[in-house]
């Protein structure tokens, strides 16, 4: 059985060199794969054989800082903050030197002022080159600078060096603040639940804290745990978890969630879920994974990275001593190598990339939009069908008994108390409507489930049936269903005793959502269980244009299966019967993720709220990311373009292919990181 480690790291901000730590770990015979998290700072690592950890981690850890150096494990953030400050100020103190130099066009002084900006790059790619990685970003800028040097162009050098140093250090800053966003949400973890022991609160962690315990919850502080409010009254701040911008006025009996912050009143909680299964863990576990799933994009780019620098090499050869054979002039065209050399630095690319795709993860985690990875943000840009489920997506699935209809014989009350009796054991909203209608009652002790039809209770010799019309006609009854509404039919042996009629409502903003769909372009589908008659009103109610009703599970995934074979489908649903046509879908959207397990394990995208206008934002993050990715594509390979023909031409100069590098890469970054600072209006 494999074992998992997750490890904090620090110094990487590469995500090329990432790629290369994590291709040189998994190679171990030892460990069954390695995935650095970029996003979050962490290498996951699975191990086939974890006899040897403490030495293996050791090792690798020697691995990471050989391919970039000062990259290691963290306990704590201090070492990193550190490390840049050093960083820094041999920045600062090699541009002093280098001032002086220029000013007295002291030899000596550019080499010390080299030395002091660019030992790292240069020790880095000497000792990448004797473990035969030979083409990187520090080859690139080592054979430029002391090519710059051989040809006696000692100030370019330096500056060659200082700048790619700056840009480093100041990219290295982006990364990391581009990462706040999502570390928020990691950083919330409760760490201390108050439990209520008699009359004495102790102090626990929740991981220790059982289903059933009352905890005590202060202002100001976060709610541990999911539970119910079991006393007090307060309003919580949601925003960190579900995007929500006004606080949510809470009571006794309501629900509350593991992260929210309590802003007023004490409050007394009785948790309904273990610490490890609360909504907040299910939220940060989606998004500690999303990392890892890639985009296509951010595939092309990575293994473009492998044969980008060996190609920019060859190139540069080739402009170095080709042209020199006809028209002369070697130390001339040497230098336009050293600008092609400089200016064709990968970074811009394979940094701004990745941040593309986990800023668009980040934003939409602060809107409560859950994205698994960067390809399904890519997924939600193809997509031309929107398929919905029909109870709790654009309905409130909140349904309430309008009327009693019942055979001769049989009164109204007898009827819902029977219903009720079977009911009990079914967490299907109608059979909770019906439940809360009559009260507290005993369930019969043996009740079968029948899947897309009803319920089957024993009581005694006696047989009662709970159920769709449908199940009736299953069962062989003939009946006669004219309800404008949802029915629940009751049957008694062979004897069809009545029906009990409910009315769900639609969702306030299903409306909104549709037209807001329908305008951009997309075909819009509602797939039901509902009779046809109920889903028909529904559909043309809020302008959906195509409703299928009467449909059991299998059904809907073979709807699904059909339109996927001419169409990019989204299908959005809430609960564990989705799951099948969730995971059949080109993208799986779960409505109010954090009620079915199945259901969100079998998504893509998790919306937090029960909202259908966050179907609508979904889709708009899905096009703000691709659009800033191929943004920063265009702009990097273009401008790059651009400084290599003038550098061929003899027009660019060392000092201008380093700024426009470093340049690139920061412009790059900037877009990238304007997906962070989006709202959710």
């Amino acid at each position: 059985m494999k074992n998992r480690d997750v490890l904090p790291v620090s110094g990487i901000t590469c995500t090329n060199c990432a790629a290369k730590i994590e291709r040189d770990v998994t190679k171990r015979e030892e460990v069954a794969s390695c995935q650095i998290d970029f996003a979050t700072s962490r290498m996951v690592i699975e191990w086939i054989d974890v006899s040897e950890r403490k030495a293996m981690l050791e090792s690798i850890e020697q691995t990471m800082n050989r391919i970039e150096p000062g990259a290691k494990f963290i306990k704590t953030d201090e070492d990193q903050t550190e490390q840049r400050d050093t960083i820094l100020w041999r920045f600062l103190a090699a541009a002093f030197i280098f001032s002086i130099a220029l000013w007295m066009d002291s030899i000596p002084g550019y080499i010390v002022a080299y030395g002091l900006a660019g030992y790292d790059v240069v020790y880095g790619a000497i000792r990448n080159v004797w473990h035969r990685e030979w083409f990187d970003e520090k080859f690139l800028m080592t054979i430029a600078t002391i090519g710059a040097f051989a040809i006696a162009e000692y100030p370019e050098a330096v500056a060659v060096m200082l700048f790619y140093q700056l840009g480093e250090y100041v990219q290295g800053r982006a990364v990391r603040a581009s990462r706040k966003s999502i570390q928020s949400l990691l950083n919330m973890r409760p760490t201390l639940a108050r439990v209520l022991v008699g009359e004495e609160e102790v102090e626990r962690l929740p991981e220790d804290v059982s289903v059933g315990s009352h905890l005590i919850v202060r202002a100001g502080e976060l709610v541990p745990m999911d539970g119910v409010v079991f006393s007090g009254a307060s309003s919580l701040d949601t925003a960190s978890l579900t995007g929500e911008a006004v606080p949510r006025q809470v009571r006794a009996g309501e629900e509350v969630l593991a992260g929210m912050i309590n802003l007023e009143g004490r409050l007394v909680i009785r948790t309904t879920k273990l610490a490890a299964e609360s909504s907040l863990q299910k939220m940060i576990a989606l998004v500690e994974e999303a990392n890892g799933k890639k985009a296509k994009t951010e595939q092309m780019i990575t293994r473009l990275a492998k044969v980008y620098t060996p190609f920019v090499v060859v190139m540069a050869t080739i402009v170095a001593f080709v042209p020199p054979l006809f028209v002369g002039d070697l130390s001339e065209w040497v230098y336009r190598a050293l600008i092609f050399l400089v200016i064709s630095c990968p970074c811009a690319l394979v940094i701004s990339i990745p941040l593309g795709y986990f800023g668009g993860i980040g934003a939409g985690s602060k809107q409560g939009v859950l994205v698994k990875g960067g390809e399904y943000l890519d997924a939600l840009t193809e997509v031309d069908t929107v398929v919905f489920d029909k109870t709790g997506t654009l309905t409130t699935g909140r349904f309430e008994v309008t009327n009693v209809v019942t055979t001769e014989g049989v009164q109204a009350e007898e009827l819902l108390h029977l219903a009720a009796r079977v009911e009990r054991a079914s967490n299907h909203p109608l059979a909770q409507a019906i439940v809360n209608r009559v009260g507290d009652v005993q369930a019969f002790e043996s009740i079968q489930e029948e899947p897309g039809y009803g319920l089957h209770a024993h009581d005694g010799d006696d047989h009662i049936y709970v159920g769709s019309a449908r199940y009736m006609r299953y069962l062989g009854q003939t009946i006669e269903d004219v309800s404008i509404g949802t029915s629940v039919h009751v049957m008694k042996n062979n004897r069809w005793l009545g029906r009990i009629e409910l009315m769900d409502t639609v969702k306030p903003d299903a409306y909104t959502a549709i037209q807001a769909l329908k305008e951009a372009g997309y075909r819009t589908v509602m797939l039901s269980g509902d009779r046809v008659e109920v889903a028909t009103t529904i559909g043309e109610r809020i302008g959906l244009d195509e409703v299928r009703g009467e449909l059991l599970p299998h059904e809907k995934v073979e709807a699904i299966e059909q339109m996927t074979s001419s169409h990019k489908v989204a299908f959005v649903g809430d609960g564990m019967n989705d799951a099948a046509a969730l995971a059949r879908a080109d993208v799986g959207l779960v409505m109010g993720g954090v009620g079915s397990d199945t259901a969100v394990t079998a998504a893509d995208v998790v919306l937090m709220h029960d909202d259908p206008n966050d179907v609508v934002r979904a889709i708009k993050l899905g096009k703000q990311t691709k659009r800033v990715v191929w943004q920063n594509i265009f702009f990097a390979f273009g401008t790059k373009a651009l400084v290599l023909v003038l550098g061929l031409f003899g027009i660019a100069t060392m000092w201008e292919a380093v700024f426009a590098d470093v340049g690139v890469a920061l412009l790059a970054i900037a877009n990238a990181t304007r997906l962070l600072r989006m709202t959710s209006s």
